[in-house]
């Protein structure tokens, strides 16, 4: 959570070069009869690796509300933050579990957990560690696949630690709705939620905050994914000229082999095109997604 005394400011690049080679496999995805994520039967032989599946795969995990239970690590860190230009790391723990609440309609529910380290944020603070508010939603969402999916629910806000640093101390709830539509490798689509706190400590600021994640996906027929979106937040809260947070976010992505498992592991970068004072300039992201296809 931002510390006191925010303010508008354009980010840009930092000065960083990246050159990532990521030496992959696509290994064997169990299947049955060619279908990917089919149960294999216990007279089944597992089917060999088909490029196919593993986009497939790929695909489902470029819609935030497929029938694929998957259980990511992500992992963050943002630059130039506080009066002392330093960095804050962030592993958000962000499992996708769907339910099929009868033959038309599925739930899907998704919980961020983040771990923070924060560093100082005020002059005279001192860095904290542990972890923030967790963020639960729950989409409402036809079954079965079609190229125009939609799922609709409430989110809630937990309240996790005091530490004004880390977390809000408040209870909150609103809505969430996410809308996307696929057609060949492309996904196109948006997420966003808005968040009211109802309870929690008296002394603490209210929330008021509304986060819109727009992103545009590209899926390459052997499992790669890259990715462009934002995950942009607004506190009506804050001062006026304060109160967004905007990151654009490319990322590139592969499923993979793990073991026995499939799984996506990638890596990411962003430049904030706006922030409150104290606020980060730059990103860069790892994550390791493990899959585990219906």
């Amino acid at each position: 959570m931002p510390g006191p005394g925010i303010g508008f400011r354009i980010g840009r690049w930092p000065a960083v070069a990246l050159l990532v080679t990521i030496l992959v496999s696509p290994g064997r995805l169990h299947a049955k009869d060619g279908a990917p994520g089919a149960p294999s039967s216990a007279t089944a032989a597992p089917v060999a690796p088909a490029a196919p599946q593993a986009s497939n795969l790929a695909k489902d995990l470029a819609n935030p509300i497929s029938s694929l239970v998957s259980v990511p690590f992500q992992l963050n860190w943002d630059g130039s933050v506080g009066p002392e230009d330093q960095t804050r790391f962030q592993v958000n723990f962000q499992p996708v579990m769907p339910f099929r609440l009868s033959p038309s309609w599925n739930v899907i529910a998704r919980v961020i957990v983040p771990l923070v380290s924060q560093p100082v944020l005020v002059p005279g603070g001192t860095p904290r560690f542990g972890v923030s508010d967790i963020v639960a939603s729950a989409f409402f969402s036809p079954a079965g696949r079609s190229s125009l999916t939609w799922g609709v629910g409430p989110v809630f806000l937990l309240p996790t630690t005091a530490d004004p640093y880390l977390g809000t101390a408040k209870w909150g709830a609103g809505p969430t709705v996410v809308a996307l539509k696929q057609a060949g490798p492309w996904t196109t689509g948006a997420l966003a939620n808005h968040l009211w706190s109802f309870a929690g400590d008296e002394d603490r600021d209210d929330v008021n905050q509304t986060f819109v994640q727009p992103f545009l996906a590209y899926t390459t027929a052997n499992s790669w994914t890259f990715t462009l979106t934002s995950e942009s937040t607004a506190n009506w809260e804050a001062p006026s000229g304060q109160e967004w947070t905007v990151p654009l976010i490319l990322t590139a992505g592969k499923v993979l082999k793990i073991g026995k498992r499939p799984a996506s592991v990638g890596f990411g970068v962003s430049d904030y095109l706006e922030t409150p004072d104290g606020g980060p300039e730059w990103k860069i992201r790892t994550f390791l997604t493990l899959l585990y296809p219906a």
